[in-house]
């Protein structure tokens, strides 16, 4: 990509690259990603002051997708309380977390906030029952899946500054792509940092959410996992972590130890069967359905009310693109919009 722009020339920006190079070389472990050796589908002259890696870190922040995230569902839709986490504030404790790991394995801190940051750019309205939703609605009528994480990677690859897309680092869109549990692994170990804290992080602010919102008292948490990991969630993740670090370190690799594992596991599955499925998530589910199915087949009977801001391409796409980009609120406002009658003056 030639933009025609040259980086300004100093001294610091003339020797950064190389002073770079050899703080890697000196600090980090043999298993880091280093960060000049990232590459662009369209090659881009380096910045004299930010990594690669930071580079698409900043791109990350800035775009439209990552503002939205403020306003899409973690577990409970549209929230009375100030306090309940948001998509928004989900990625911004996975990536906190996830550099923590990063740093104590010497790691590549910058690569792993990168993807941290951009991980759930894809996800659509109303949480895991929004994606579920687009999904069926993609499969019955065009014999097509949505995964929010690939769906990630469209956002910076395509939809955002108005087409061009993002040009992050090949490292970067890996671990965007691959930090799902349903794809291949991550190719380097900060994405598979990733891959894991994802899961660490939500499953217990999950937990914090739910005792907030009275669906869960502390009386009820599995007690087998909670003696393992901990009695409150900055004690569980406090393991969660140490034994994520400390196992990685031995193994050569990102891994969690048998019995902390297959706690988290356990933890995991009793929050899809008291929360994530659970009647007070549950109760909405057929709402949400509708929701998304009515915009889903409004939009595919009238493909020319679909924004001119997404980019031209099979009606599939095009339809799940707007979806998915939408806030929770936006949303509502949609399907209200279509279905509530307007009030009009004579």
């Amino acid at each position: 990509m030639n933009t025609g722009y040259e980086h300004p020339h100093g001294a610091v920006a003339d020797s950064f690259a190389e002073r770079i190079k050899a703080r890697e070389e000196r600090e980090l472990s043999p298993l880091a990603t280093r960060s000049f050796e990232a590459s662009r589908s369209a090659p881009e002259q380096d910045c004299g002051l930010r990594t690669p890696f930071q580079r698409d870190r900043d791109r990350i922040v800035h775009c439209k997708a990552f503002r939205r995230l403020k306003d899409k569902t973690q577990v409970f839709v549209l929230p009375a309380g100030d306090h309940f986490r948001t998509r928004l504030t989900h990625t911004l404790e996975v990536t906190q977390i996830s550099r923590t790991v990063a740093r104590a394995l010497r790691l590549n801190e910058d690569l792993t906030e990168a993807i941290g940051l951009g991980h759930d750019l894809g996800h659509p309205p109303f949480g895991h029952i929004g994606e579920a939703a687009l999904d069926e609605c993609l499969a019955e009528r065009f014999g097509e899946r949505f995964w929010h994480n690939e769906h990630s990677l469209r956002v910076v690859d395509v939809l955002e500054r108005e087409g061009r897309g993002l040009n992050l680092t090949a490292a970067v869109r890996d671990g965007i792509a691959a930090h799902s549990w349903r794809a291949q692994p991550p190719r380097t170990p900060e994405g598979q940092i990733i891959r894991f804290v994802d899961r660490i992080a939500y499953i217990n602010h999950d937990i914090d959410d739910a005792l907030r919102a009275g669906v869960l008292t502390e009386g009820e948490l599995p007690p087998g996992p909670i003696a393992i990991l901990g009695d409150s969630g900055s004690r569980r993740i406090d393991t969660l972590v140490h034994d994520l670090v400390e196992q990685s370190e031995r193994a050569g690799g990102i891994a969690q130890s048998d019995g902390v594992g297959a706690a988290m596991a356990s933890l995991r599955e009793f929050m899809f069967a008291h929360v994530y499925l659970g009647p007070e998530v549950t109760q909405e589910r057929d709402k949400i359905r509708g929701a998304v199915r009515t915009l889903f087949e409004h939009f595919c009977e009238r493909p020319g009310q679909i924004p001119s801001s997404i980019p031209d391409g099979p009606l599939s796409r095009r339809v799940a693109d707007h979806i998915a980009g939408m806030t929770d609120r936006f949303a509502v406002a949609a399907f209200e919009a279509l279905t509530v009658p307007t009030a009009f003056t004579p």
